[in-house]
């Protein structure tokens, strides 16, 4: 593939670090991979023309800008499932060459407007079954017939059930020969009757008085209440009890802000996420559960909201960064409820006990004390100055 560089891809405004990488080798081999039927869709462009290429997955634009900026394609159509992605790919696009590649491509949501007519599309192979589940149907029921889908990873993170999942969409995948610990999978004849995949629902008795809970692939727990959501539920009656405004930050499927919503019918509670997955079902879980008095917005680290805007937020954060371990996403959060809360509002945590988060917690919000402790989970409540 002509000269193209990675190197100059940042993660901004995602965390940050020695050990967190923009691009790796599998974006690299993925395009290697794809470059004629690349260079095959870029000689049949037509001005004006909706674009046949999409690329879905693309972590912070390597595939994207790659594919532009080299072959100067058009038209491109992008899913990420993370806004911080999302914005990523925009200012990488306007730092990667002698000229804006903005203009290269549209961000869509994942559905025909994204897949209708493609044929090639360009994947990072997703950690979660599911989730390349819904995404291999998805390709399968609205692209051309004649599209091939290039789909990478690292060997580490890529197991033989993830063909088993592409066969149940496509009627050929086969597999590359691995470069730099890396492998693309290749997929091609889609089933002709395939269907998308429906969102999943599950009922749960408990907490009282039950819930259900919806999930997309890409939601993480899927239509699970995961165990340290269960102990910060244990506490809701202890939360500030003037608070007009709460928030529910990174709030996946939306568990925390429909049991908070139905508790205090009162209070006017945002639940917020930056993976498109988890908004798509906690709006689901809303609809499910007669809740109105939630509204569910995506945005990266409160990034649209107002400075003091909020008496009262919940957060139950991820330890990692995809693949790796690393407690940044953590630390942005906490600085972001900092500057949402108003004076006086609080900040309710709940994370793996092993993580110490008190002094960073301290730093972002104030005055923090631990309301509650078990062998695998921590809760706090940080008071802000």
């Amino acid at each position: 593939m002509p000269e193209f560089s990675f190197d100059a891809l940042r993660r901004h405004p995602d965390v940050e670090a020695d050990n967190l990488f923009a691009a790796d080798a599998s974006d690299r081999l993925i395009l290697d991979e794809a470059l004629g039927a690349l260079e095959v869709e870029a000689k049949a462009a037509k001005p004006g023309a909706p674009g046949r290429v999409v690329v879905i997955g693309d972590s912070y634009g390597a595939l994207t800008l790659g594919a532009a900026a080299v072959l100067d394609l058009r038209g491109i159509r992008v899913h990420q499932d993370s806004r911080a992605g999302e914005l990523a790919l925009a200012e990488n696009a306007r730092r990667a060459s002698d000229r804006d590649l903005g203009d290269r491509f549209e961000n869509l949501p994942l559905g025909p407007e994204l897949l209708a007519g493609a044929r090639v599309v360009l994947m990072q192979l997703p950690r979660s079954l599911a989730e390349l589940d819904e995404l291999a149907h998805a390709i399968a029921a609205w692209a051309d017939p004649e599209v091939v889908v290039y789909a990478g990873g690292r060997l580490k993170h890529m197991t033989p059930a993830m063909n088993e999942v592409l066969e149940r969409s496509f009627g050929r995948v086969t597999a590359t020969l691995a470069r730099q610990k890396s492998r693309v999978l290749v997929a091609s004849e889609p089933h002709p009757h395939a269907e998308p995949v429906a969102m999943r629902r599950e009922f749960h008795a408990e907490p009282a008085p039950g819930l259900w809970v919806c999930a997309t692939g890409g939601a993480f727990a899927g239509t699970k209440i995961d165990i340290g959501t269960r102990f910060l539920l244990e506490h809701l009656d202890e939360m500030r009890a003037d608070a007009r405004t709460a928030v529910d930050l990174g709030c996946g499927t939306g568990v925390l802000s429909a049991y908070l919503a139905r508790a205090r019918p009162e209070l006017t509670v945002i639940a917020t996420d930056q993976s498109a997955a988890a908004v798509e079902s906690a709006r689901a879980t809303m609809a499910a559960n007669d809740v109105e008095n939630v509204e569910v917005v995506r945005d990266d680290a409160l990034s649209t909201f107002d400075d003091g805007s909020a008496e009262l937020v919940l957060l139950n954060p991820p330890f990692h960064q995809g693949s790796t371990v690393h407690a940044g996403i953590a630390l942005k959060l906490f600085q972001a409820a900092g500057r949402v809360l108003a004076p006086g509002g609080e900040l309710w945590t709940v994370f793996n006990s092993h993580l110490s988060y008190r002094a960073a917690l301290q730093r972002a919000v104030g005055e923090t004390r631990q309301v509650a402790r078990n062998a695998k989970f921590t809760v706090m409540v940080s008071t802000r100055r």
